[in-house]
């Protein structure tokens, strides 16, 4: 299928890897070989970083966690909990490691990126429940951090997204650590996979419909089969039926990305329930094209980023 990419981005689409998770072993390889190349050159200046293991979910192991803090941090700041993407199955720390270091410097913020464990060696609801125990720790250990907790926000792109919703549906209703804002960038939503563009987007760069199929599979394992009814909302935020009460959200889609119309339908069932929530598709778009940073639209994308987190964790905010 041909599709209008945007013109910048184009060109640069020879560049990128093609991603399948069919063989996971190869993919996590091939991954792990693209994010050392990215990370090769980082500036880490200005921010302290820290690899911690915290308690995780009762009977569960550890979570490894990675603690971005600015220096010289002299009083409490908005905090930010960071979960990485990749389709449930692949990722790390060191994923968006880039972007921890950039939000830490930036905004003068601290963020714990989240090691969750990965599908399908520990599928539903394991990755969620570390996710969650984070989210716990965080707030236990606010002071320690230098981290106000009521200004405390999630975030995650794609799968990242993901768990970022769940996270805050759980917490809403566990009656757990409150969220201030939810950041859910390209989120992978709703396992059932009948939207328009996820059935009509099956070639696309990154991420497809054959990549969502196998991704759902992984993350629901043996317990759950996707598209049934009883697959529950705390993994596909999508079959949410009640999103009142939520944190204030932000949701970002691509024009050509399968996961685009799950994540136009879940901020408009935000704002139906009344949570305030924004929304932008940016146009010529695929799943993953901000890693084209060099690409107006990509850089649109980065500092409209910027904006919303400083709006949504109250940043500058006269206390």
């Amino acid at each position: 299928m041909t599709y209008a990419y945007d013109p910048q981005l184009a060109p640069m689409l020879e560049f990128l890897p093609e991603l399948s998770i069919e063989d996971i072993a190869a993919s996590r390889l091939g991954f792990e070989q693209m994010i050392a190349q990215l990370n090769a050159e980082l500036d880490e200046s200005g921010v302290d970083i820290e690899d911690r293991l915290i308690p995780g979910p009762p009977g569960a192991p550890q979570v490894k966690v990675r603690i971005y803090s600015p220096l010289a941090l002299a009083a409490a700041t908005p905090g930010l909990l960071y979960f990485h993407g990749g389709g449930f199955v692949i990722g790390s720390l060191d994923s968006e490691h880039g972007n921890c270091l950039a939000l830490c410097r930036n905004l003068g913020i601290v963020l714990v990126s989240v090691d969750y464990r990965l599908a399908p060696e520990t599928p539903f609801p394991g990755g969620l429940e570390d996710c969650y125990a984070a989210l716990q720790w965080a707030q236990q250990n606010s002071a320690a951090l230098m981290l106000d907790p009521t200004r405390l926000g999630v975030f995650g792109q794609s799968a990242g997204g993901g768990l970022a919703a769940a996270t805050a549906l759980l917490a809403r209703d566990r009656d757990g650590p409150k969220i201030c804002f939810q950041y859910l960038g390209i989120p992978e939503l709703d396992d059932r996979l009948a939207t328009h563009s996820m059935q009509q987007y099956t070639d696309t760069p990154m991420w497809n419909r054959p990549n969502a199929e196998l991704s759902w599979d992984y993350y629901l394992g043996a317990g759950y089969t996707r598209g049934r009814e009883d697959v529950p909302c705390h993994a596909a935020p999508a079959r949410a039926e009640d999103l009142s009460g939520l944190p204030p959200a932000y949701v970002s889609t691509m024009e050509f990305d399968p996961l685009r119309d799950e994540g136009v339908l879940y901020a408009l069932k935000l704002m139906q329930a009344g949570v305030a929530t924004e929304l932008h598709c940016y146009p010529g778009t695929f799943h993953g094209s901000s890693l084209l940073a060099a690409a107006e639209v990509s850089r649109r994308e980065a500092a409209e980023m910027f904006t919303v987190l400083q709006r949504g964790l109250a940043i500058g905010r006269a206390d």
